[in-house]
């Protein structure tokens, strides 16, 4: 029997999250340097959900705050072998495929910053990730005007050039 959960998780305000699957307890010295080499001001917490031996959340970090909130949040979620990873000062474009170059990344679930919530699968061995809830819905089709907002948006945050 499998029963299905979700787990809402909190972002707090101005903060970025990425969500995994790895393989292997050094995931989370690797996804430290990885981070940490991205870029100079960026500040993170993370978190590993150990699927083997003690199954323990493996975590570290170079912000506290940070560190805490994705140690309670891999707890809630409880699925073997998934990090989370909170970010301050950088954004998931910055650094998500130097996570995924992780060599014990399998696959990432989302890096967001909207409201997010996790589908759980649960049965007697374990926990693991169906997906994910990232935001809301669409609420229609963009229109020419929502097309140059857009445009201009990317233009002033300086990830697009004029």
């Amino acid at each position: 029997m499998v029963k299905l959960d979700t787990v809402k998780i909190e972002i707090p305000e101005g903060i970025n999250i990425i969500l995994g699957q790895t393989h292997f307890i050094k995931t989370v010295e690797d996804l430290y340097e990885a981070l940490s080499e991205a870029s100079a001001g960026i500040k993170f917490g993370l978190a590993f959900c150990e699927a083997s031996g003690p199954c323990l959340v493996r975590h570290s970090g170079n912000d506290p705050e940070l560190e805490k909130i994705a140690s309670e949040m891999a707890l809630k979620i409880g699925a073997g072998h998934t990090f989370i990873i909170y970010l301050r000062n950088a954004f998931p474009v910055n650094v998500l495929k130097r996570v995924q170059a992780v060599s014990e990344t399998v696959s990432t679930f989302c890096a967001t910053a909207n409201p997010m919530e996790v589908i759980i699968a649960e049965s007697d061995q374990g926990r693991g990730i169906l997906g994910v809830i990232d935001g809301f819905s669409p609420k229609g089709i963009e229109t020419s005007e929502d097309i140059e907002e857009r445009k201009k948006f990317l233009r002033t945050i300086g990830y697009k050039t004029p």
